[in-house]
């Protein structure tokens, strides 16, 4: 792996994912962990804050609208409860300058209205820092909680967020930038003219419109998606601009990487308009020695009945019947799944690869639940890094401390410096807002867009007379003076 800085070269994209107290499902017991600050402001403020120090890109925080009771032991043995992630990114603004804030709102049990809103309003608190990772629940305890007996299909589920995504940016859209001239003298606090009423009517939704938040900071949130279904990566292609994705090979990465970059010709965008930033479980110790009694401690700390239930969840497939020790059951076909479909293939597809019991697999995914788990001392996690990221597999990573704070605090004290020292990620932060420092372009507001539009179009337009012009001064300049036909 090269040690050399260079300034000019490409560098990594960090994110801080939170799942508090830690990624681990066994976090809560592990030693150093922070277990009775899950809904305490000022753990969150640390954490943000430690992100901050080490210039991470953005703050990462999933969320989910149910707590599932399908098996009563794991819910006892596990961390079910955190806060909102709007609310909690509105406070961590006013105690941070420079992380980006990435909040998940589902599409599937809100209304866009209320989102376009919430994050609007987020964007210009930060000063242009928000960001929305737009999911589909897939979980029937959800639905329970939106007077549904069950969840939307998976295609139907992809195709209301595509409508949903569409009414939220126009929402967005609803006043041009610089719509508020605050005209004090004159008594005009906006301009009238440059208000746009949404008037939709879809499949999915009726929203007249105009949202009652100036246009954001950033024209729109930073878009972030996290499927990698046909359809996730089909939605992505058309609007994301930052996939969250989980692959365990480096091949599997790499086939991804391409697939997705390759649709963005699809919808007339290029590849560095969207960064795909996998999910890495760094286990992090000073020597191996130590790394390894760390991956020991918190494998020995997993309740049976909390690693059947995760693994049970993530493969929507109750695993509870079936001996721990002995191999996965025949599971249902993927088209037969109504939960993630790619999180359900690679598990399967890893439990057959490495022909691992029940146990060895939640073991496995107990951290990462599917992401990559990465190991060893600060170089060795930074070569695993390094080693992803120059050969066509991500953009960046989603970092996932196995517990919290430690695990964030040993990889911005001991494997950030490290990626520094090698040119790979950056020293301080460049620009004012998210999309600035994740090289993303701001959306031009559609109004500016078609005036300028127009403006080439008369440009074309006049220029025939133009020319037309031009050859009639040429014709009459090169004629000889004192011919008939100068005078």
């Amino acid at each position: 792996m090269s040690q050399q800085s260079d300034s000019k070269r490409r560098q990594m994209k960090l994110g801080a994912f939170l799942m508090t107290p830690g990624h681990h499902v066994a976090a809560w017991r592990y030693p150093d962990t922070e277990a009775t600050e899950v809904l305490k402001f000022k753990f969150y403020k640390k954490l943000a804050q430690t992100a901050e120090r080490g210039k991470f890109d953005l703050l990462f925080l999933a969320d989910g609208y149910a707590v599932s009771e399908a098996y009563p032991e794991a819910v006892a043995q596990t961390v079910t409860v955190r806060p909102e992630p709007i609310t909690l990114l509105s406070a961590l603004s006013a105690v941070t300058e420079h992380v980006g804030l990435v909040a998940t709102v589902s599409t599937t049990y809100n209304e866009p209205f209320h989102v376009a809103r919430k994050f609007a309003s987020l964007d210009h608190l930060s000063d242009g820092r928000a960001a929305w990772n737009v999911v589909t629940s897939n979980h029937a305890a959800e639905a329970n909680n939106f007077n549904k007996s069950e969840h939307l299909l998976h295609s139907l589920r992809y195709e209301r967020a595509k409508e949903f995504l569409d009414v939220v940016t126009g929402l967005w859209d609803s006043w041009e930038d610089d719509a508020f001239v605050i005209d004090k003298d004159n008594a005009i606090f906006a301009d009238r003219s440059k208000l746009h009423t949404l008037h939709h009517k879809g499949e999915w939704f009726s929203v007249r419109g105009p949202l009652n938040v100036a246009r954001p900071v950033q024209g729109y949130p930073v878009i972030v998606q996290a499927g990698a279904s046909e359809s996730g990566k089909d939605l992505a292609a058309r609007s994301a601009e930052v996939i969250f994705t989980a692959w365990q090979t480096l091949g599997e990465a790499q086939t991804f990487y391409a697939d997705v970059k390759r649709r963005l010709g699809n919808y007339g965008r290029s590849p560095e308009e969207l960064l795909i930033m996998p999910g890495v479980f760094p286990i992090i110790g000073r020597t191996e020695e130590e790394a390894a009694e760390k991956k020991a401690l918190l494998e020995q700390l997993i309740p049976v009945e909390a690693g059947v239930s995760l693994l049970s969840n993530l493969i929507s497939f109750d695993l509870s019947p079936y001996p721990v020790d002995g191999p996965l059951p025949e599971l249902p076909e993927l088209e037969r799944i109504n939960g993630g479909k790619s999180r359900f293939k690679l598990l399967k597809d890893l439990a057959e690869r490495e022909n691992l019991t029940i146990r060895q697999l939640y073991q496995r995914i107990a951290g990462a639940r599917g992401h990559r788990e990465i190991f060893g001392t600060p170089k060795q996690i930074a070569d695993q890094l390094e080693e992803w990221f120059e050969n066509g597999a991500a953009d960046g990573f989603n970092v996932m401390p196995p517990y919290l704070p430690g695990g964030l605090e040993d990889f911005v004290e001991l494997v950030v410096p490290e990626l520094q020292k090698r040119g790979l990620f950056r020293t301080e932060y460049e620009g004012s807002t998210l999309r600035d420092r994740l090289g993303l372009r701001r959306p031009p507001h559609p109004a500016a867009v078609r005036k300028e539009q127009s403006a080439v179009q008369t440009e074309a337009d006049a220029k025939p007379d133009q020319d037309a012009n031009a050859e009639t001064n040429k014709e009459l300049i090169s004629v000889p003076t004192g011919t008939p036909e100068a005078l």
